[in-house]
């Protein structure tokens, strides 16, 4: 791809932005970037070439787009953001950070996405193929952008991405060499329009595969039916519920791997560190991917056995007067909440509420009735959420997370769980999930 002395738009100055309009002017491109905010709000990340030959600082309007050759959106601008629109009128190609990344590397790249477990599985598998012995380099939506690796001198035998259905919405050629799709529930219909667009996007990771590159999909998933169809890779699927032979299952208390070359592999259930179902199955799609990158069992067992999980993803927070509190930030939808839910057995107390991502909150209620004490809605949508959640369980609600905090504390009797999984965005209050988490924490260790 011929960047030189080609005009190109990069529209949002966030962490993806400011790299790939890096990476542009570095290639010979001029670099028109733009944003919603002003121009002094952008950062000192953006200061870095702020003075650099090759960048304009163009106006948020459709100006930005004149004697354009190309448009890079950051993977937060909506598809039907009027400036998109403008260049699809203008026939001007929209291409994402991802698709021009992959234009550059030469490394096999491995591609994880799905509702629910990204990060878990796209860093699980970073560790087992770097306990393996392979060079790998974990990015894409997981904070390292792939344009920044596609400069970088790529010595690495794998790179293993977090790829969200943001950064899919504008590929052409993007092609993982492993692509593992773990499920689709519903989410981002206020970005995508709709869910279904929603899961043909979710679907197009693997559009561009060959006979020799592996699909892993989820065999519980209905969503995920029919995907195969026009498939040209290899596809491997896992099951929590029955065998499968080619794929990966559970028997008794053994993950077993049953290879398309006739191989049979058991694990022990007890490696896995972390808790939940939905993080047994994170296990078996990393396990598919990690035996066809040529990792021993050996090797898989000593990775998965030392990983203990991630921040904010139903994460131990302390305990005080025997009630534990469980920190599931992330959990920021409908069905992040129902996976959370399942993996105690002991009564709940759910924080539940943000901001709304359009949810369907009336598919908890059977889950709220059957694991919960107590809910106590907090935030912008408390009010939203409420007449969704039916009568199967008391609801409180208050206005801020501590305020929720101090409510369920208050309530509780030892032995119960206090769980944080809002089912909703944090935008209302915090900047992220992560900020989100931690205030909760701190809330947690100050009873």
């Amino acid at each position: 791809m011929q960047l030189a002395d080609r005009k190109i738009a990069v529209i949002g100055m966030g962490k993806t932005g400011i790299a790939a309009a890096a990476f542009l002017g570095g290639s010979g491109a001029a670099v028109v970037a733009v944003d919603e905010k002003p121009r002094d709000q952008w950062g000192g990340e953006f200061e870095q070439i702020a003075h650099r030959p090759w960048l304009a600082v163009g106006r948020y309007d459709e100006t930005c787009l004149d004697g354009v050759d190309l448009v890079v959106p950051s993977p937060g601008i909506p598809p039907r953001h009027p400036l998109l629109t403008a260049a699809q009128q203008k026939k001007i190609p929209i291409l994402s950070e991802v698709e021009l990344a992959c234009r550059f590397i030469r490394v096999p790249i491995i591609a994880v996405t799905g509702t629910n477990g990204k990060t878990t599985t796209t860093t699980l598998l970073g560790e087992i193929l770097a306990r393996a012995g392979k060079k790998v380099f974990v990015g894409g939506n997981i904070g390292n952008p792939l344009i920044e690796y596609a400069g970088a001198a790529q010595t690495d035998d794998f790179i293993v991405a977090e790829i969200s259905s943001f950064q899919l919405q504008w590929i052409e050629s993007f092609r993982p060499h492993a692509a593992i799709l773990l499920n689709i529930t519903c989410d981002h219909v206020n970005y995508h329009g709709s869910f279904e667009e929603y899961r043909r996007i979710k679907g197009r990771i693997f559009e561009n595969q060959r006979e020799n590159d592996l699909a892993v999909l989820n065999a519980e998933d209905p969503q995920q039916e029919g995907l195969d169809a026009s498939m040209r890779a290899c596809v491997v699927r896992f099951s929590s519920v029955r065998p499968l032979a080619p794929g990966l299952c559970l028997q008794k208390d053994s993950l077993v791997y049953s290879g398309p070359d006739g191989t049979d592999e058991r694990y022990p259930l007890g490696m896995i560190r972390i808790p939940g179902l939905h993080n047994v199955e994170n296990v078996m799609a990393a396990v598919a991917v990690a035996r066809f990158c040529g990792c021993s069992k050996e090797s898989i067992v000593e990775a998965v056995s030392q990983f203990r999980g991630l921040p904010h993803r139903i994460e131990f927070a302390g305990e005080k007067r025997a009630v534990q509190f469980y920190d599931d930030s992330k959990g920021t939808n409908v069905d992040a909440v129902v996976r959370a839910l399942q993996t105690f057995s002991s009564p709940v107390i759910l924080l539940l509420g943000g901001r709304d991502k359009d949810g369907n909150f009336d598919v908890l209620q059977p889950m709220l009735g059957a694991k919960t004490k107590q809910v106590v809605l907090f935030g912008e949508a408390r009010d939203q959420i409420e007449p969704q959640l039916g009568n199967t369980t008391p609801i409180a609600k208050e206005a801020t997370l501590k305020a929720a905090v101090l409510r369920a504390y208050r309530d509780a009797k030892p032995g119960d769980i206090v769980l944080l999984s809002p089912g909703c965005a944090s935008f209302d209050a915090f900047a992220n999930y992560r900020e989100r988490g931690n205030h909760f924490k701190e809330v947690v260790r100050s009873l």
